[in-house]
């Protein structure tokens, strides 16, 4: 027997639905440097690599990204929860936040946006299409070059379920046996 479902607001769905890991985008533009924390994204496409996000206008980082047209993705784990929390919590407008959270950068190959050493996978990415930008605040963004660390295979991530609270990536189930080659 199941128990019976209630009612949920609508305002806190994202406790089921947010979609991935954590990630901290990286931004340049005229000499300024800023990173945000994000949890709304997705894979859009795999050759060529298409991630898209969306950003609030009201981000600082927002206008960096829509003028640079490029930025980094960089995967943070679970150890670095605390800087993500506040990287998460504060502005760029006012300070390095680079700075203030202790992250050390390496320029990219491929964009001027820098890369978090501190995080197992970097990802340079330009942006692609823009038609949803002005609407949805929805970046669309081809990764153009790849950066990660061999080990751990698959770091311990953090996604974000709204009230403060995040959950840790978990244990690894296989099912590959079951699924026809096209479909991996």
């Amino acid at each position: 027997m199941h128990t019976p479902k209630a009612d949920y607001p609508l305002s806190e769905i994202r406790r089921f639905l947010e979609p991935g890991p954590i990630v901290l985008v990286g931004s340049a533009w005229k000499g300024r440097r800023n990173v945000m924390a994000m949890g709304w994204h997705m894979m859009l496409g795999f050759s060529p690599a298409l991630f898209a996000c969306y950003i609030w206008e009201g981000n600082h980082s927002y206008e960096m990204l829509r003028r640079s047209r490029e930025c980094t993705i960089n995967l943070p784990t679970v150890s670095m929860m605390d800087q993500v929390a506040g990287i998460g919590n504060c502005s760029g407008r006012s300070l390095d936040k680079f700075e203030t959270f202790g992250l050390s950068t390496s320029a990219g190959g491929h964009v001027d946006a820098p890369l978090i050493d501190d995080c197992p996978a970097n990802f340079e990415c330009r942006l692609v299409d823009e038609r949803q930008i002005p609407e949805y605040g929805l970046f669309i963004w081809e990764v153009v070059k790849a950066h990660v660390r061999p080990d751990p295979e698959l770091p311990t991530t953090m996604h974000y379920l709204g009230r403060g609270e995040f959950m840790t990536s978990g244990a690894i189930v296989s099912r590959r046996d079951e699924f026809r080659p096209g479909n991996l």
